[in-house]
């Protein structure tokens, strides 16, 4: 009997999440086991209200699925919906379940991060619940790279590239007057800093910037903070500082808490926006010079225009892996990778039971941060090095890059 899958994806977009679909669409054409695949619209809130499409009908040659492969964000629509678990609210998996039976699903796949992993164990224990035969497939992305049961997450590598370019043409940018200054760049990374830490790859054989990196990791001091610019500014006119966004202090406050824009999301998240500007404030006090912080905020997650070819590669390979699995019956797990060495780099896939990742962080190792709390170790540059390389040849129309259309996402 012929196999019906259904994909969708949830949580933030990044470069690569397209491309898993990619891959798990190519590999369940190639493998002719499947009859259907269909694409939820806007992830478990969208197949709840009925709307989802026919992705075989769509992609129906190579050269779609490779522009599909090529195109940043999310081709199928995100929310940010969190699904009750069935003891709290049945009604809610009764009707998910009879959508999945009216359309004869067998594999069950959701890409994403921490919290679309949430989804996907609630999803597979209420399967095992009602003795359902249906496989439910977790395939990670995020830009945080924290989820746990994988070396690293699809789409880090290339917003990591993002970052660390970012960051050098910011160098070149300071170092045109004479003037001392100090630039201040935050980036992404609520609790995990592997993000502000990628800007270290910035550093080449005539640039050392960043000079400071601090990480949500490790306490942040006010008073250090000024203290280590001061070195820095012993030896550089121009300093560059990277920093978390979820940097915190010793009582574990956030230093943005009591910014006015403040906010959370549906998972009761705070939405971080205004540590760079509070540095900000904090140096031009103590030094009086030119004071400058930027956000990078959403710019890394969808540069497609300077993508990490590896990631992009792993992406779609990790998505027809999760086939693969699938079809040796296997529900309730989640793909990943796993390092087996930096030097040459190589790597195999792997999968993890969901419910060692769903709600887990990976955080960056204490010991791959230096002693004084304000740079990384060589260590984790070379775990960071291998994720940004290789460039992704992006086609151009009119000037600007040309990706696969999204226009359905507008109804």
């Amino acid at each position: 009997m012929k196999r019906n899958c259904i994909i969708g994806q949830s949580g933030g977009p990044t470069i690569a999440i397209n491309a898993s679909l990619a891959g798990i669409i190519h590999r369940a054409k190639a493998s002719q086991e499947f009859e259907n695949v269909y694409g939820m619209i806007n992830g478990i809130k969208g197949l709840l209200e009925g709307r989802y499409m026919d992705l075989l009908e769509e992609f129906d040659d190579g050269d779609k699925i490779n522009a599909l492969k090529q195109t940043p964000a999310m081709y199928l629509g995100s929310c940010r919906y969190k699904l009750p678990t069935f003891q709290d609210d049945e009604d809610t998996y009764v009707k998910l379940f009879r959508i999945l039976k009216e359309l004869e699903i067998t594999d069950f796949f959701y890409i994403g991060g921490n919290d679309s992993m949430d989804t996907v164990m609630k999803l597979d224990d209420y399967a095992k619940y009602i003795n359902s035969d249906i496989h439910f497939i977790g395939i990670p992305k995020t830009i945080d790279n924290d989820l746990m049961g994988t070396d690293h997450t699809p789409g880090f590598g290339s917003a990591a590239k993002y970052v660390a370019a970012s960051i050098l043409e910011v160098v070149h940018d300071s170092l045109i007057y004479q003037l001392q200054s100090v630039t201040i760049i935050e980036i992404m990374g609520r609790n995990a800093g592997w993000l502000t830490a990628a800007a270290a790859l910035a550093r080449n054989e005539y640039n050392v910037a960043p000079d400071l990196i601090y990480l949500p990791e490790v306490v942040f001091d006010k008073d250090k903070f000024l203290a280590d610019i001061h070195e820095v500014m012993k030896r550089k006119r121009c300093v560059v500082i990277a920093v978390s966004e979820g940097i915190r202090d010793q009582n574990g406050h956030f230093l943005d808490d009591d910014s006015k824009y403040a906010k959370k999301d549906a998972f009761g998240h705070v939405l971080h926006s205004g540590t760079g500007k509070l540095l900000e404030s904090l140096v031009f006090k103590e030094f009086g010079c030119k004071v400058r912080s930027i956000e990078l905020n959403v710019l890394q997650r969808c540069a497609m225009h300077i993508a990490s070819k590896t990631d992009l590669n792993e992406s779609f390979v990790i998505g027809s892996k999760a086939i693969d699995k699938a079809l040796e019956n296997v529900s309730g797990h989640v793909m990943g990778f796993k390092r087996l060495s930096n030097h040459p780099y190589e790597i195999d896939y792997i999968s993890t039971d969901v419910r060692e990742v769903a709600n887990y962080e990976q955080k960056i190792p204490v010991e791959w941060i230096n002693e004084e709390g304000n740079d990384i170790t060589q260590e984790l540059y070379e775990y960071l090095y291998p994720l940004i390389q290789g460039e992704v040849h992006v086609t151009y129309k009119d000037g600007i890059p040309s990706y696969y259309s999204c226009k359905h996402l507008e109804k």
